[in-house]
């Protein structure tokens, strides 16, 4: 595998909207896929794209069960991804997106590995992310996700509050006010600060003003055109936005 060629090709599959078949160059381990990842967000950061947070993927058994996998992922965000809270978001240019709600986390101090993550922690908020992966059928191994920036497409959070509890917290996710799915904060990895211990592991440290998205508390639900999506997230509120009607 040359790391440089594949990142190159799921950038263009992004740029272009068409999948790439999988197998055939993929990753060997998820030492490779990880460089691929950092080649991928290198090509994007030098069009101009800014690094604004850190994703984890696989943090949900619903999530596992979906995609088939048992493993905890990384992936980085940029300021492009950004989706304002309430707004219009164009999904013309993505290949089959999907949505899950989430719970987003903004440090105020330096996240380091084997220190108390709440420390850390300036804010909270609920998110929506939208992933979208570049490979044909929504269907990869571990390593291309990884390569493939963990499918992160979009996110958007809603307003931040001063960090609670956040154990048992109950999560609903609507699309044009129909229940999409429902969970709950604990489906990730028991207690969303666990992901956040995680996220200082995987990443090594994390700098102030990083938002950290701690990854999904339901199954993710296809993400078509022309609809209201809306995430609550009980005792710390909503965020949504519409989608753009097809052409």
């Amino acid at each position: 595998m040359n790391t440089t060629t594949l990142a190159r090709s799921l950038d263009r599959a992004a740029l272009d909207a068409r999948p790439l078949p999988g197998g055939g160059s993929a990753p060997a381990d998820t030492d490779e896929a990880y460089a691929v990842q950092e080649a991928l967000i290198a090509r994007r950061l030098a069009r101009g794209e800014r690094l604004t947070g850190f994703k984890l993927g696989f943090t949900s058994l619903a999530k596992m069960r979906q995609m088939g996998v048992a493993d905890l992922i990384h992936g980085r965000l940029t300021d492009r991804m950004e989706i304002t809270d309430g707004g219009q978001y164009d999904t013309s240019g993505l290949i089959h997106p999907r949505i899950e709600p989430e719970v987003a986390f903004l440090l105020g101090d330096t996240l380091r590995p084997g220190a108390d993550p709440a420390a850390a922690v300036a804010a909270v908020a609920p998110a929506l992310e939208v992933i979208d992966s570049r490979y044909k059928g929504f269907r990869f191994s571990l390593p291309e996700v990884i390569a493939d920036n963990t499918s992160a497409a979009g996110y958007a959070l809603g307003p931040w509050r001063a960090l609670a509890d956040l154990g048992n917290l109950g999560v609903l996710l609507e699309l044009d006010g129909r229940l999409a799915q429902a969970g709950s904060t604990a489906a990730i990895l028991g207690h969303p600060l666990r992901a956040l211990a995680a996220a200082a592991r995987l990443a090594g440290s994390l700098e102030p003003g990083t938002v950290i998205l701690a990854g999904a508390a339901t199954a993710a639900v296809p993400l078509p055109p022309g609809v209201h999506v809306r995430a609550t997230v009980a005792g710390l509120g909503t965020v949504q936005f519409t989608t753009e009607e097809a052409a």
